[in-house]
Order: C-alpha cells, then structure tokens, then sequence
C-alpha cells in the first residue's frame, strides 16, 4: 500500500507537464493499437483463428478506452469530464472479459480450431514487450496526476499485455505440441481480473482522490494500485 501523490501540491508547470504526458501516451498507444487491429484480424482471418481476431479486437477495445482520455484531457478542466471516462473503460473492460469467455468456450468445447499463425507469433511477442512498457508509464503519471481514469486506463493496457501473452503461449504450443486448450484457459485467467478491473472503473475506484464533503477540496488516501 502507498499513498496517492495530493494534485494539489502539483505547480501548474508540473500539471501541465503531466497532463501533456498523458496525452502524449494515449496517442502512442491509439496509434499502436490501430495498427495491431489490422494485422491481428488480418492474420487471424487468414488462420481461421478465432483467439487472433478476439485479439484484433481487444486492440479495438483499448482504442475506444485511450480515446476517452484523449477526451477527458482534451478539456481545460479533465475532472469534469474523469466520470465519463471511467464509464468507458468499465464498458471496455466488461467487452473484453465477454468476448474472452465466449472465445474460450468455443475453443475448450471444439467448436474452433486454430490453425497455426507465425504472423500471429510475432504480434503477441510485439505487443508482449510494447504494452507494459505503456502501462508503467501512464499508471505512474496519473497516479502523480491524481487521475483515476488514467490509471484505469493503465490496467486496461496491462491486461492487453496479459492477453497478449496468453495469445503468444497458445500460438506456441499449438504450433509446438498441438495444444489448442492452453490458449482458452489462460484467457480465462484474464477475464477474473478484467472483471475485477471493469468493476473498479465503473465505481471510480483506481487511485480516486475523494473530495472532502467539508472543505470541498480533494483528499489523500492510500490505495492497492499505485
């Protein structure tokens, strides 16, 4: 446990500074996951591999959940707008753990079959090393921030690394061993915490800093993301 940086000891420069930083991150990684959508669902189609095109799609999610905070600190004051960001992510988060399960089930039961995927590989391990990378960066500043929507917007970036490498053990042994199960099991691993994380988001729990119902000014508590 640790305690969440007080954004009103923040100097506006330093303000600023985060609030660009933020904006900075969500472009890098809108764009990265522009390009992934494509080339997953792509490869995917061509594999007949429903995990790479569920894959293609979680790149979609984490699109939509960037994009709501561009939107937030597109705006001169982005605590009006943290809310509805945090709807978004939520939203995003509860996506993701449904197409998971669904895709999961349909491959433990043998209704799917992937084929093998070398492009497939190469993605996952790609967006295995890139997308940590993001998460820390991003956590760290909205945590300095004091923003919870930004934080929130982090773990959805983590869990796209966990899916990621679910995706990448599941191409490997599958091509490998031949063992088309590893894959589900491991993603449904990752729905418990999207679920987890959805929930969070959805009532403003990631890193908030609450505001006093006295003094109407923001208070400092300790909290398990940060």
């Amino acid at each position: 446990m640790s305690t969440t940086a007080d954004p009103r000891l923040l100097v506006p420069a330093r303000r600023v500074l985060l609030q660009r930083r933020i904006r900075l991150i969500v472009a890098v990684t809108i764009t990265y996951n522009v390009i992934e959508a494509i080339v997953a669902i792509a490869a995917g189609t061509v594999a007949s591999s429903t995990a790479l095109i569920g894959f293609g799609l979680d790149s979609i999610v984490e699109v939509l959940s960037a994009a709501a905070i561009a939107w937030q600190f597109a705006a001169p004051d982005p605590e009006k707008r943290e809310r509805v960001a945090l709807r978004v992510i939520a939203v995003s988060f509860f996506g993701l753990a449904a197409y998971v399960s669904v895709d999961a089930v349909l491959a433990l039961t043998g209704i799917r079959d992937p084929d093998h995927s070398p492009v497939g590989i190469v993605l996952a391990a790609v967006s295995l090393a890139v997308m940590p990378f993001l998460s820390l960066i991003e956590r760290r500043t909205g945590t300095e921030l004091g923003s919870a929507s930004a934080v929130a917007d982090s773990k959805q970036t983590l869990i796209c690394s966990y899916l990621s490498a679910a995706v990448l053990v599941g191409l490997v042994l599958n091509l490998a061993f031949g063992w088309t199960w590893a894959d589900p099991v491991a993603g449904l691993v990752i729905v418990v915490f999207a679920v987890r994380e959805g929930l969070e988001a959805w009532r403003g729990d990631a890193c908030k800093t609450p505001v006093s119902a006295l003094t109407g000014e923001r208070q400092v508590e300790a909290c398990d993301c940060c």
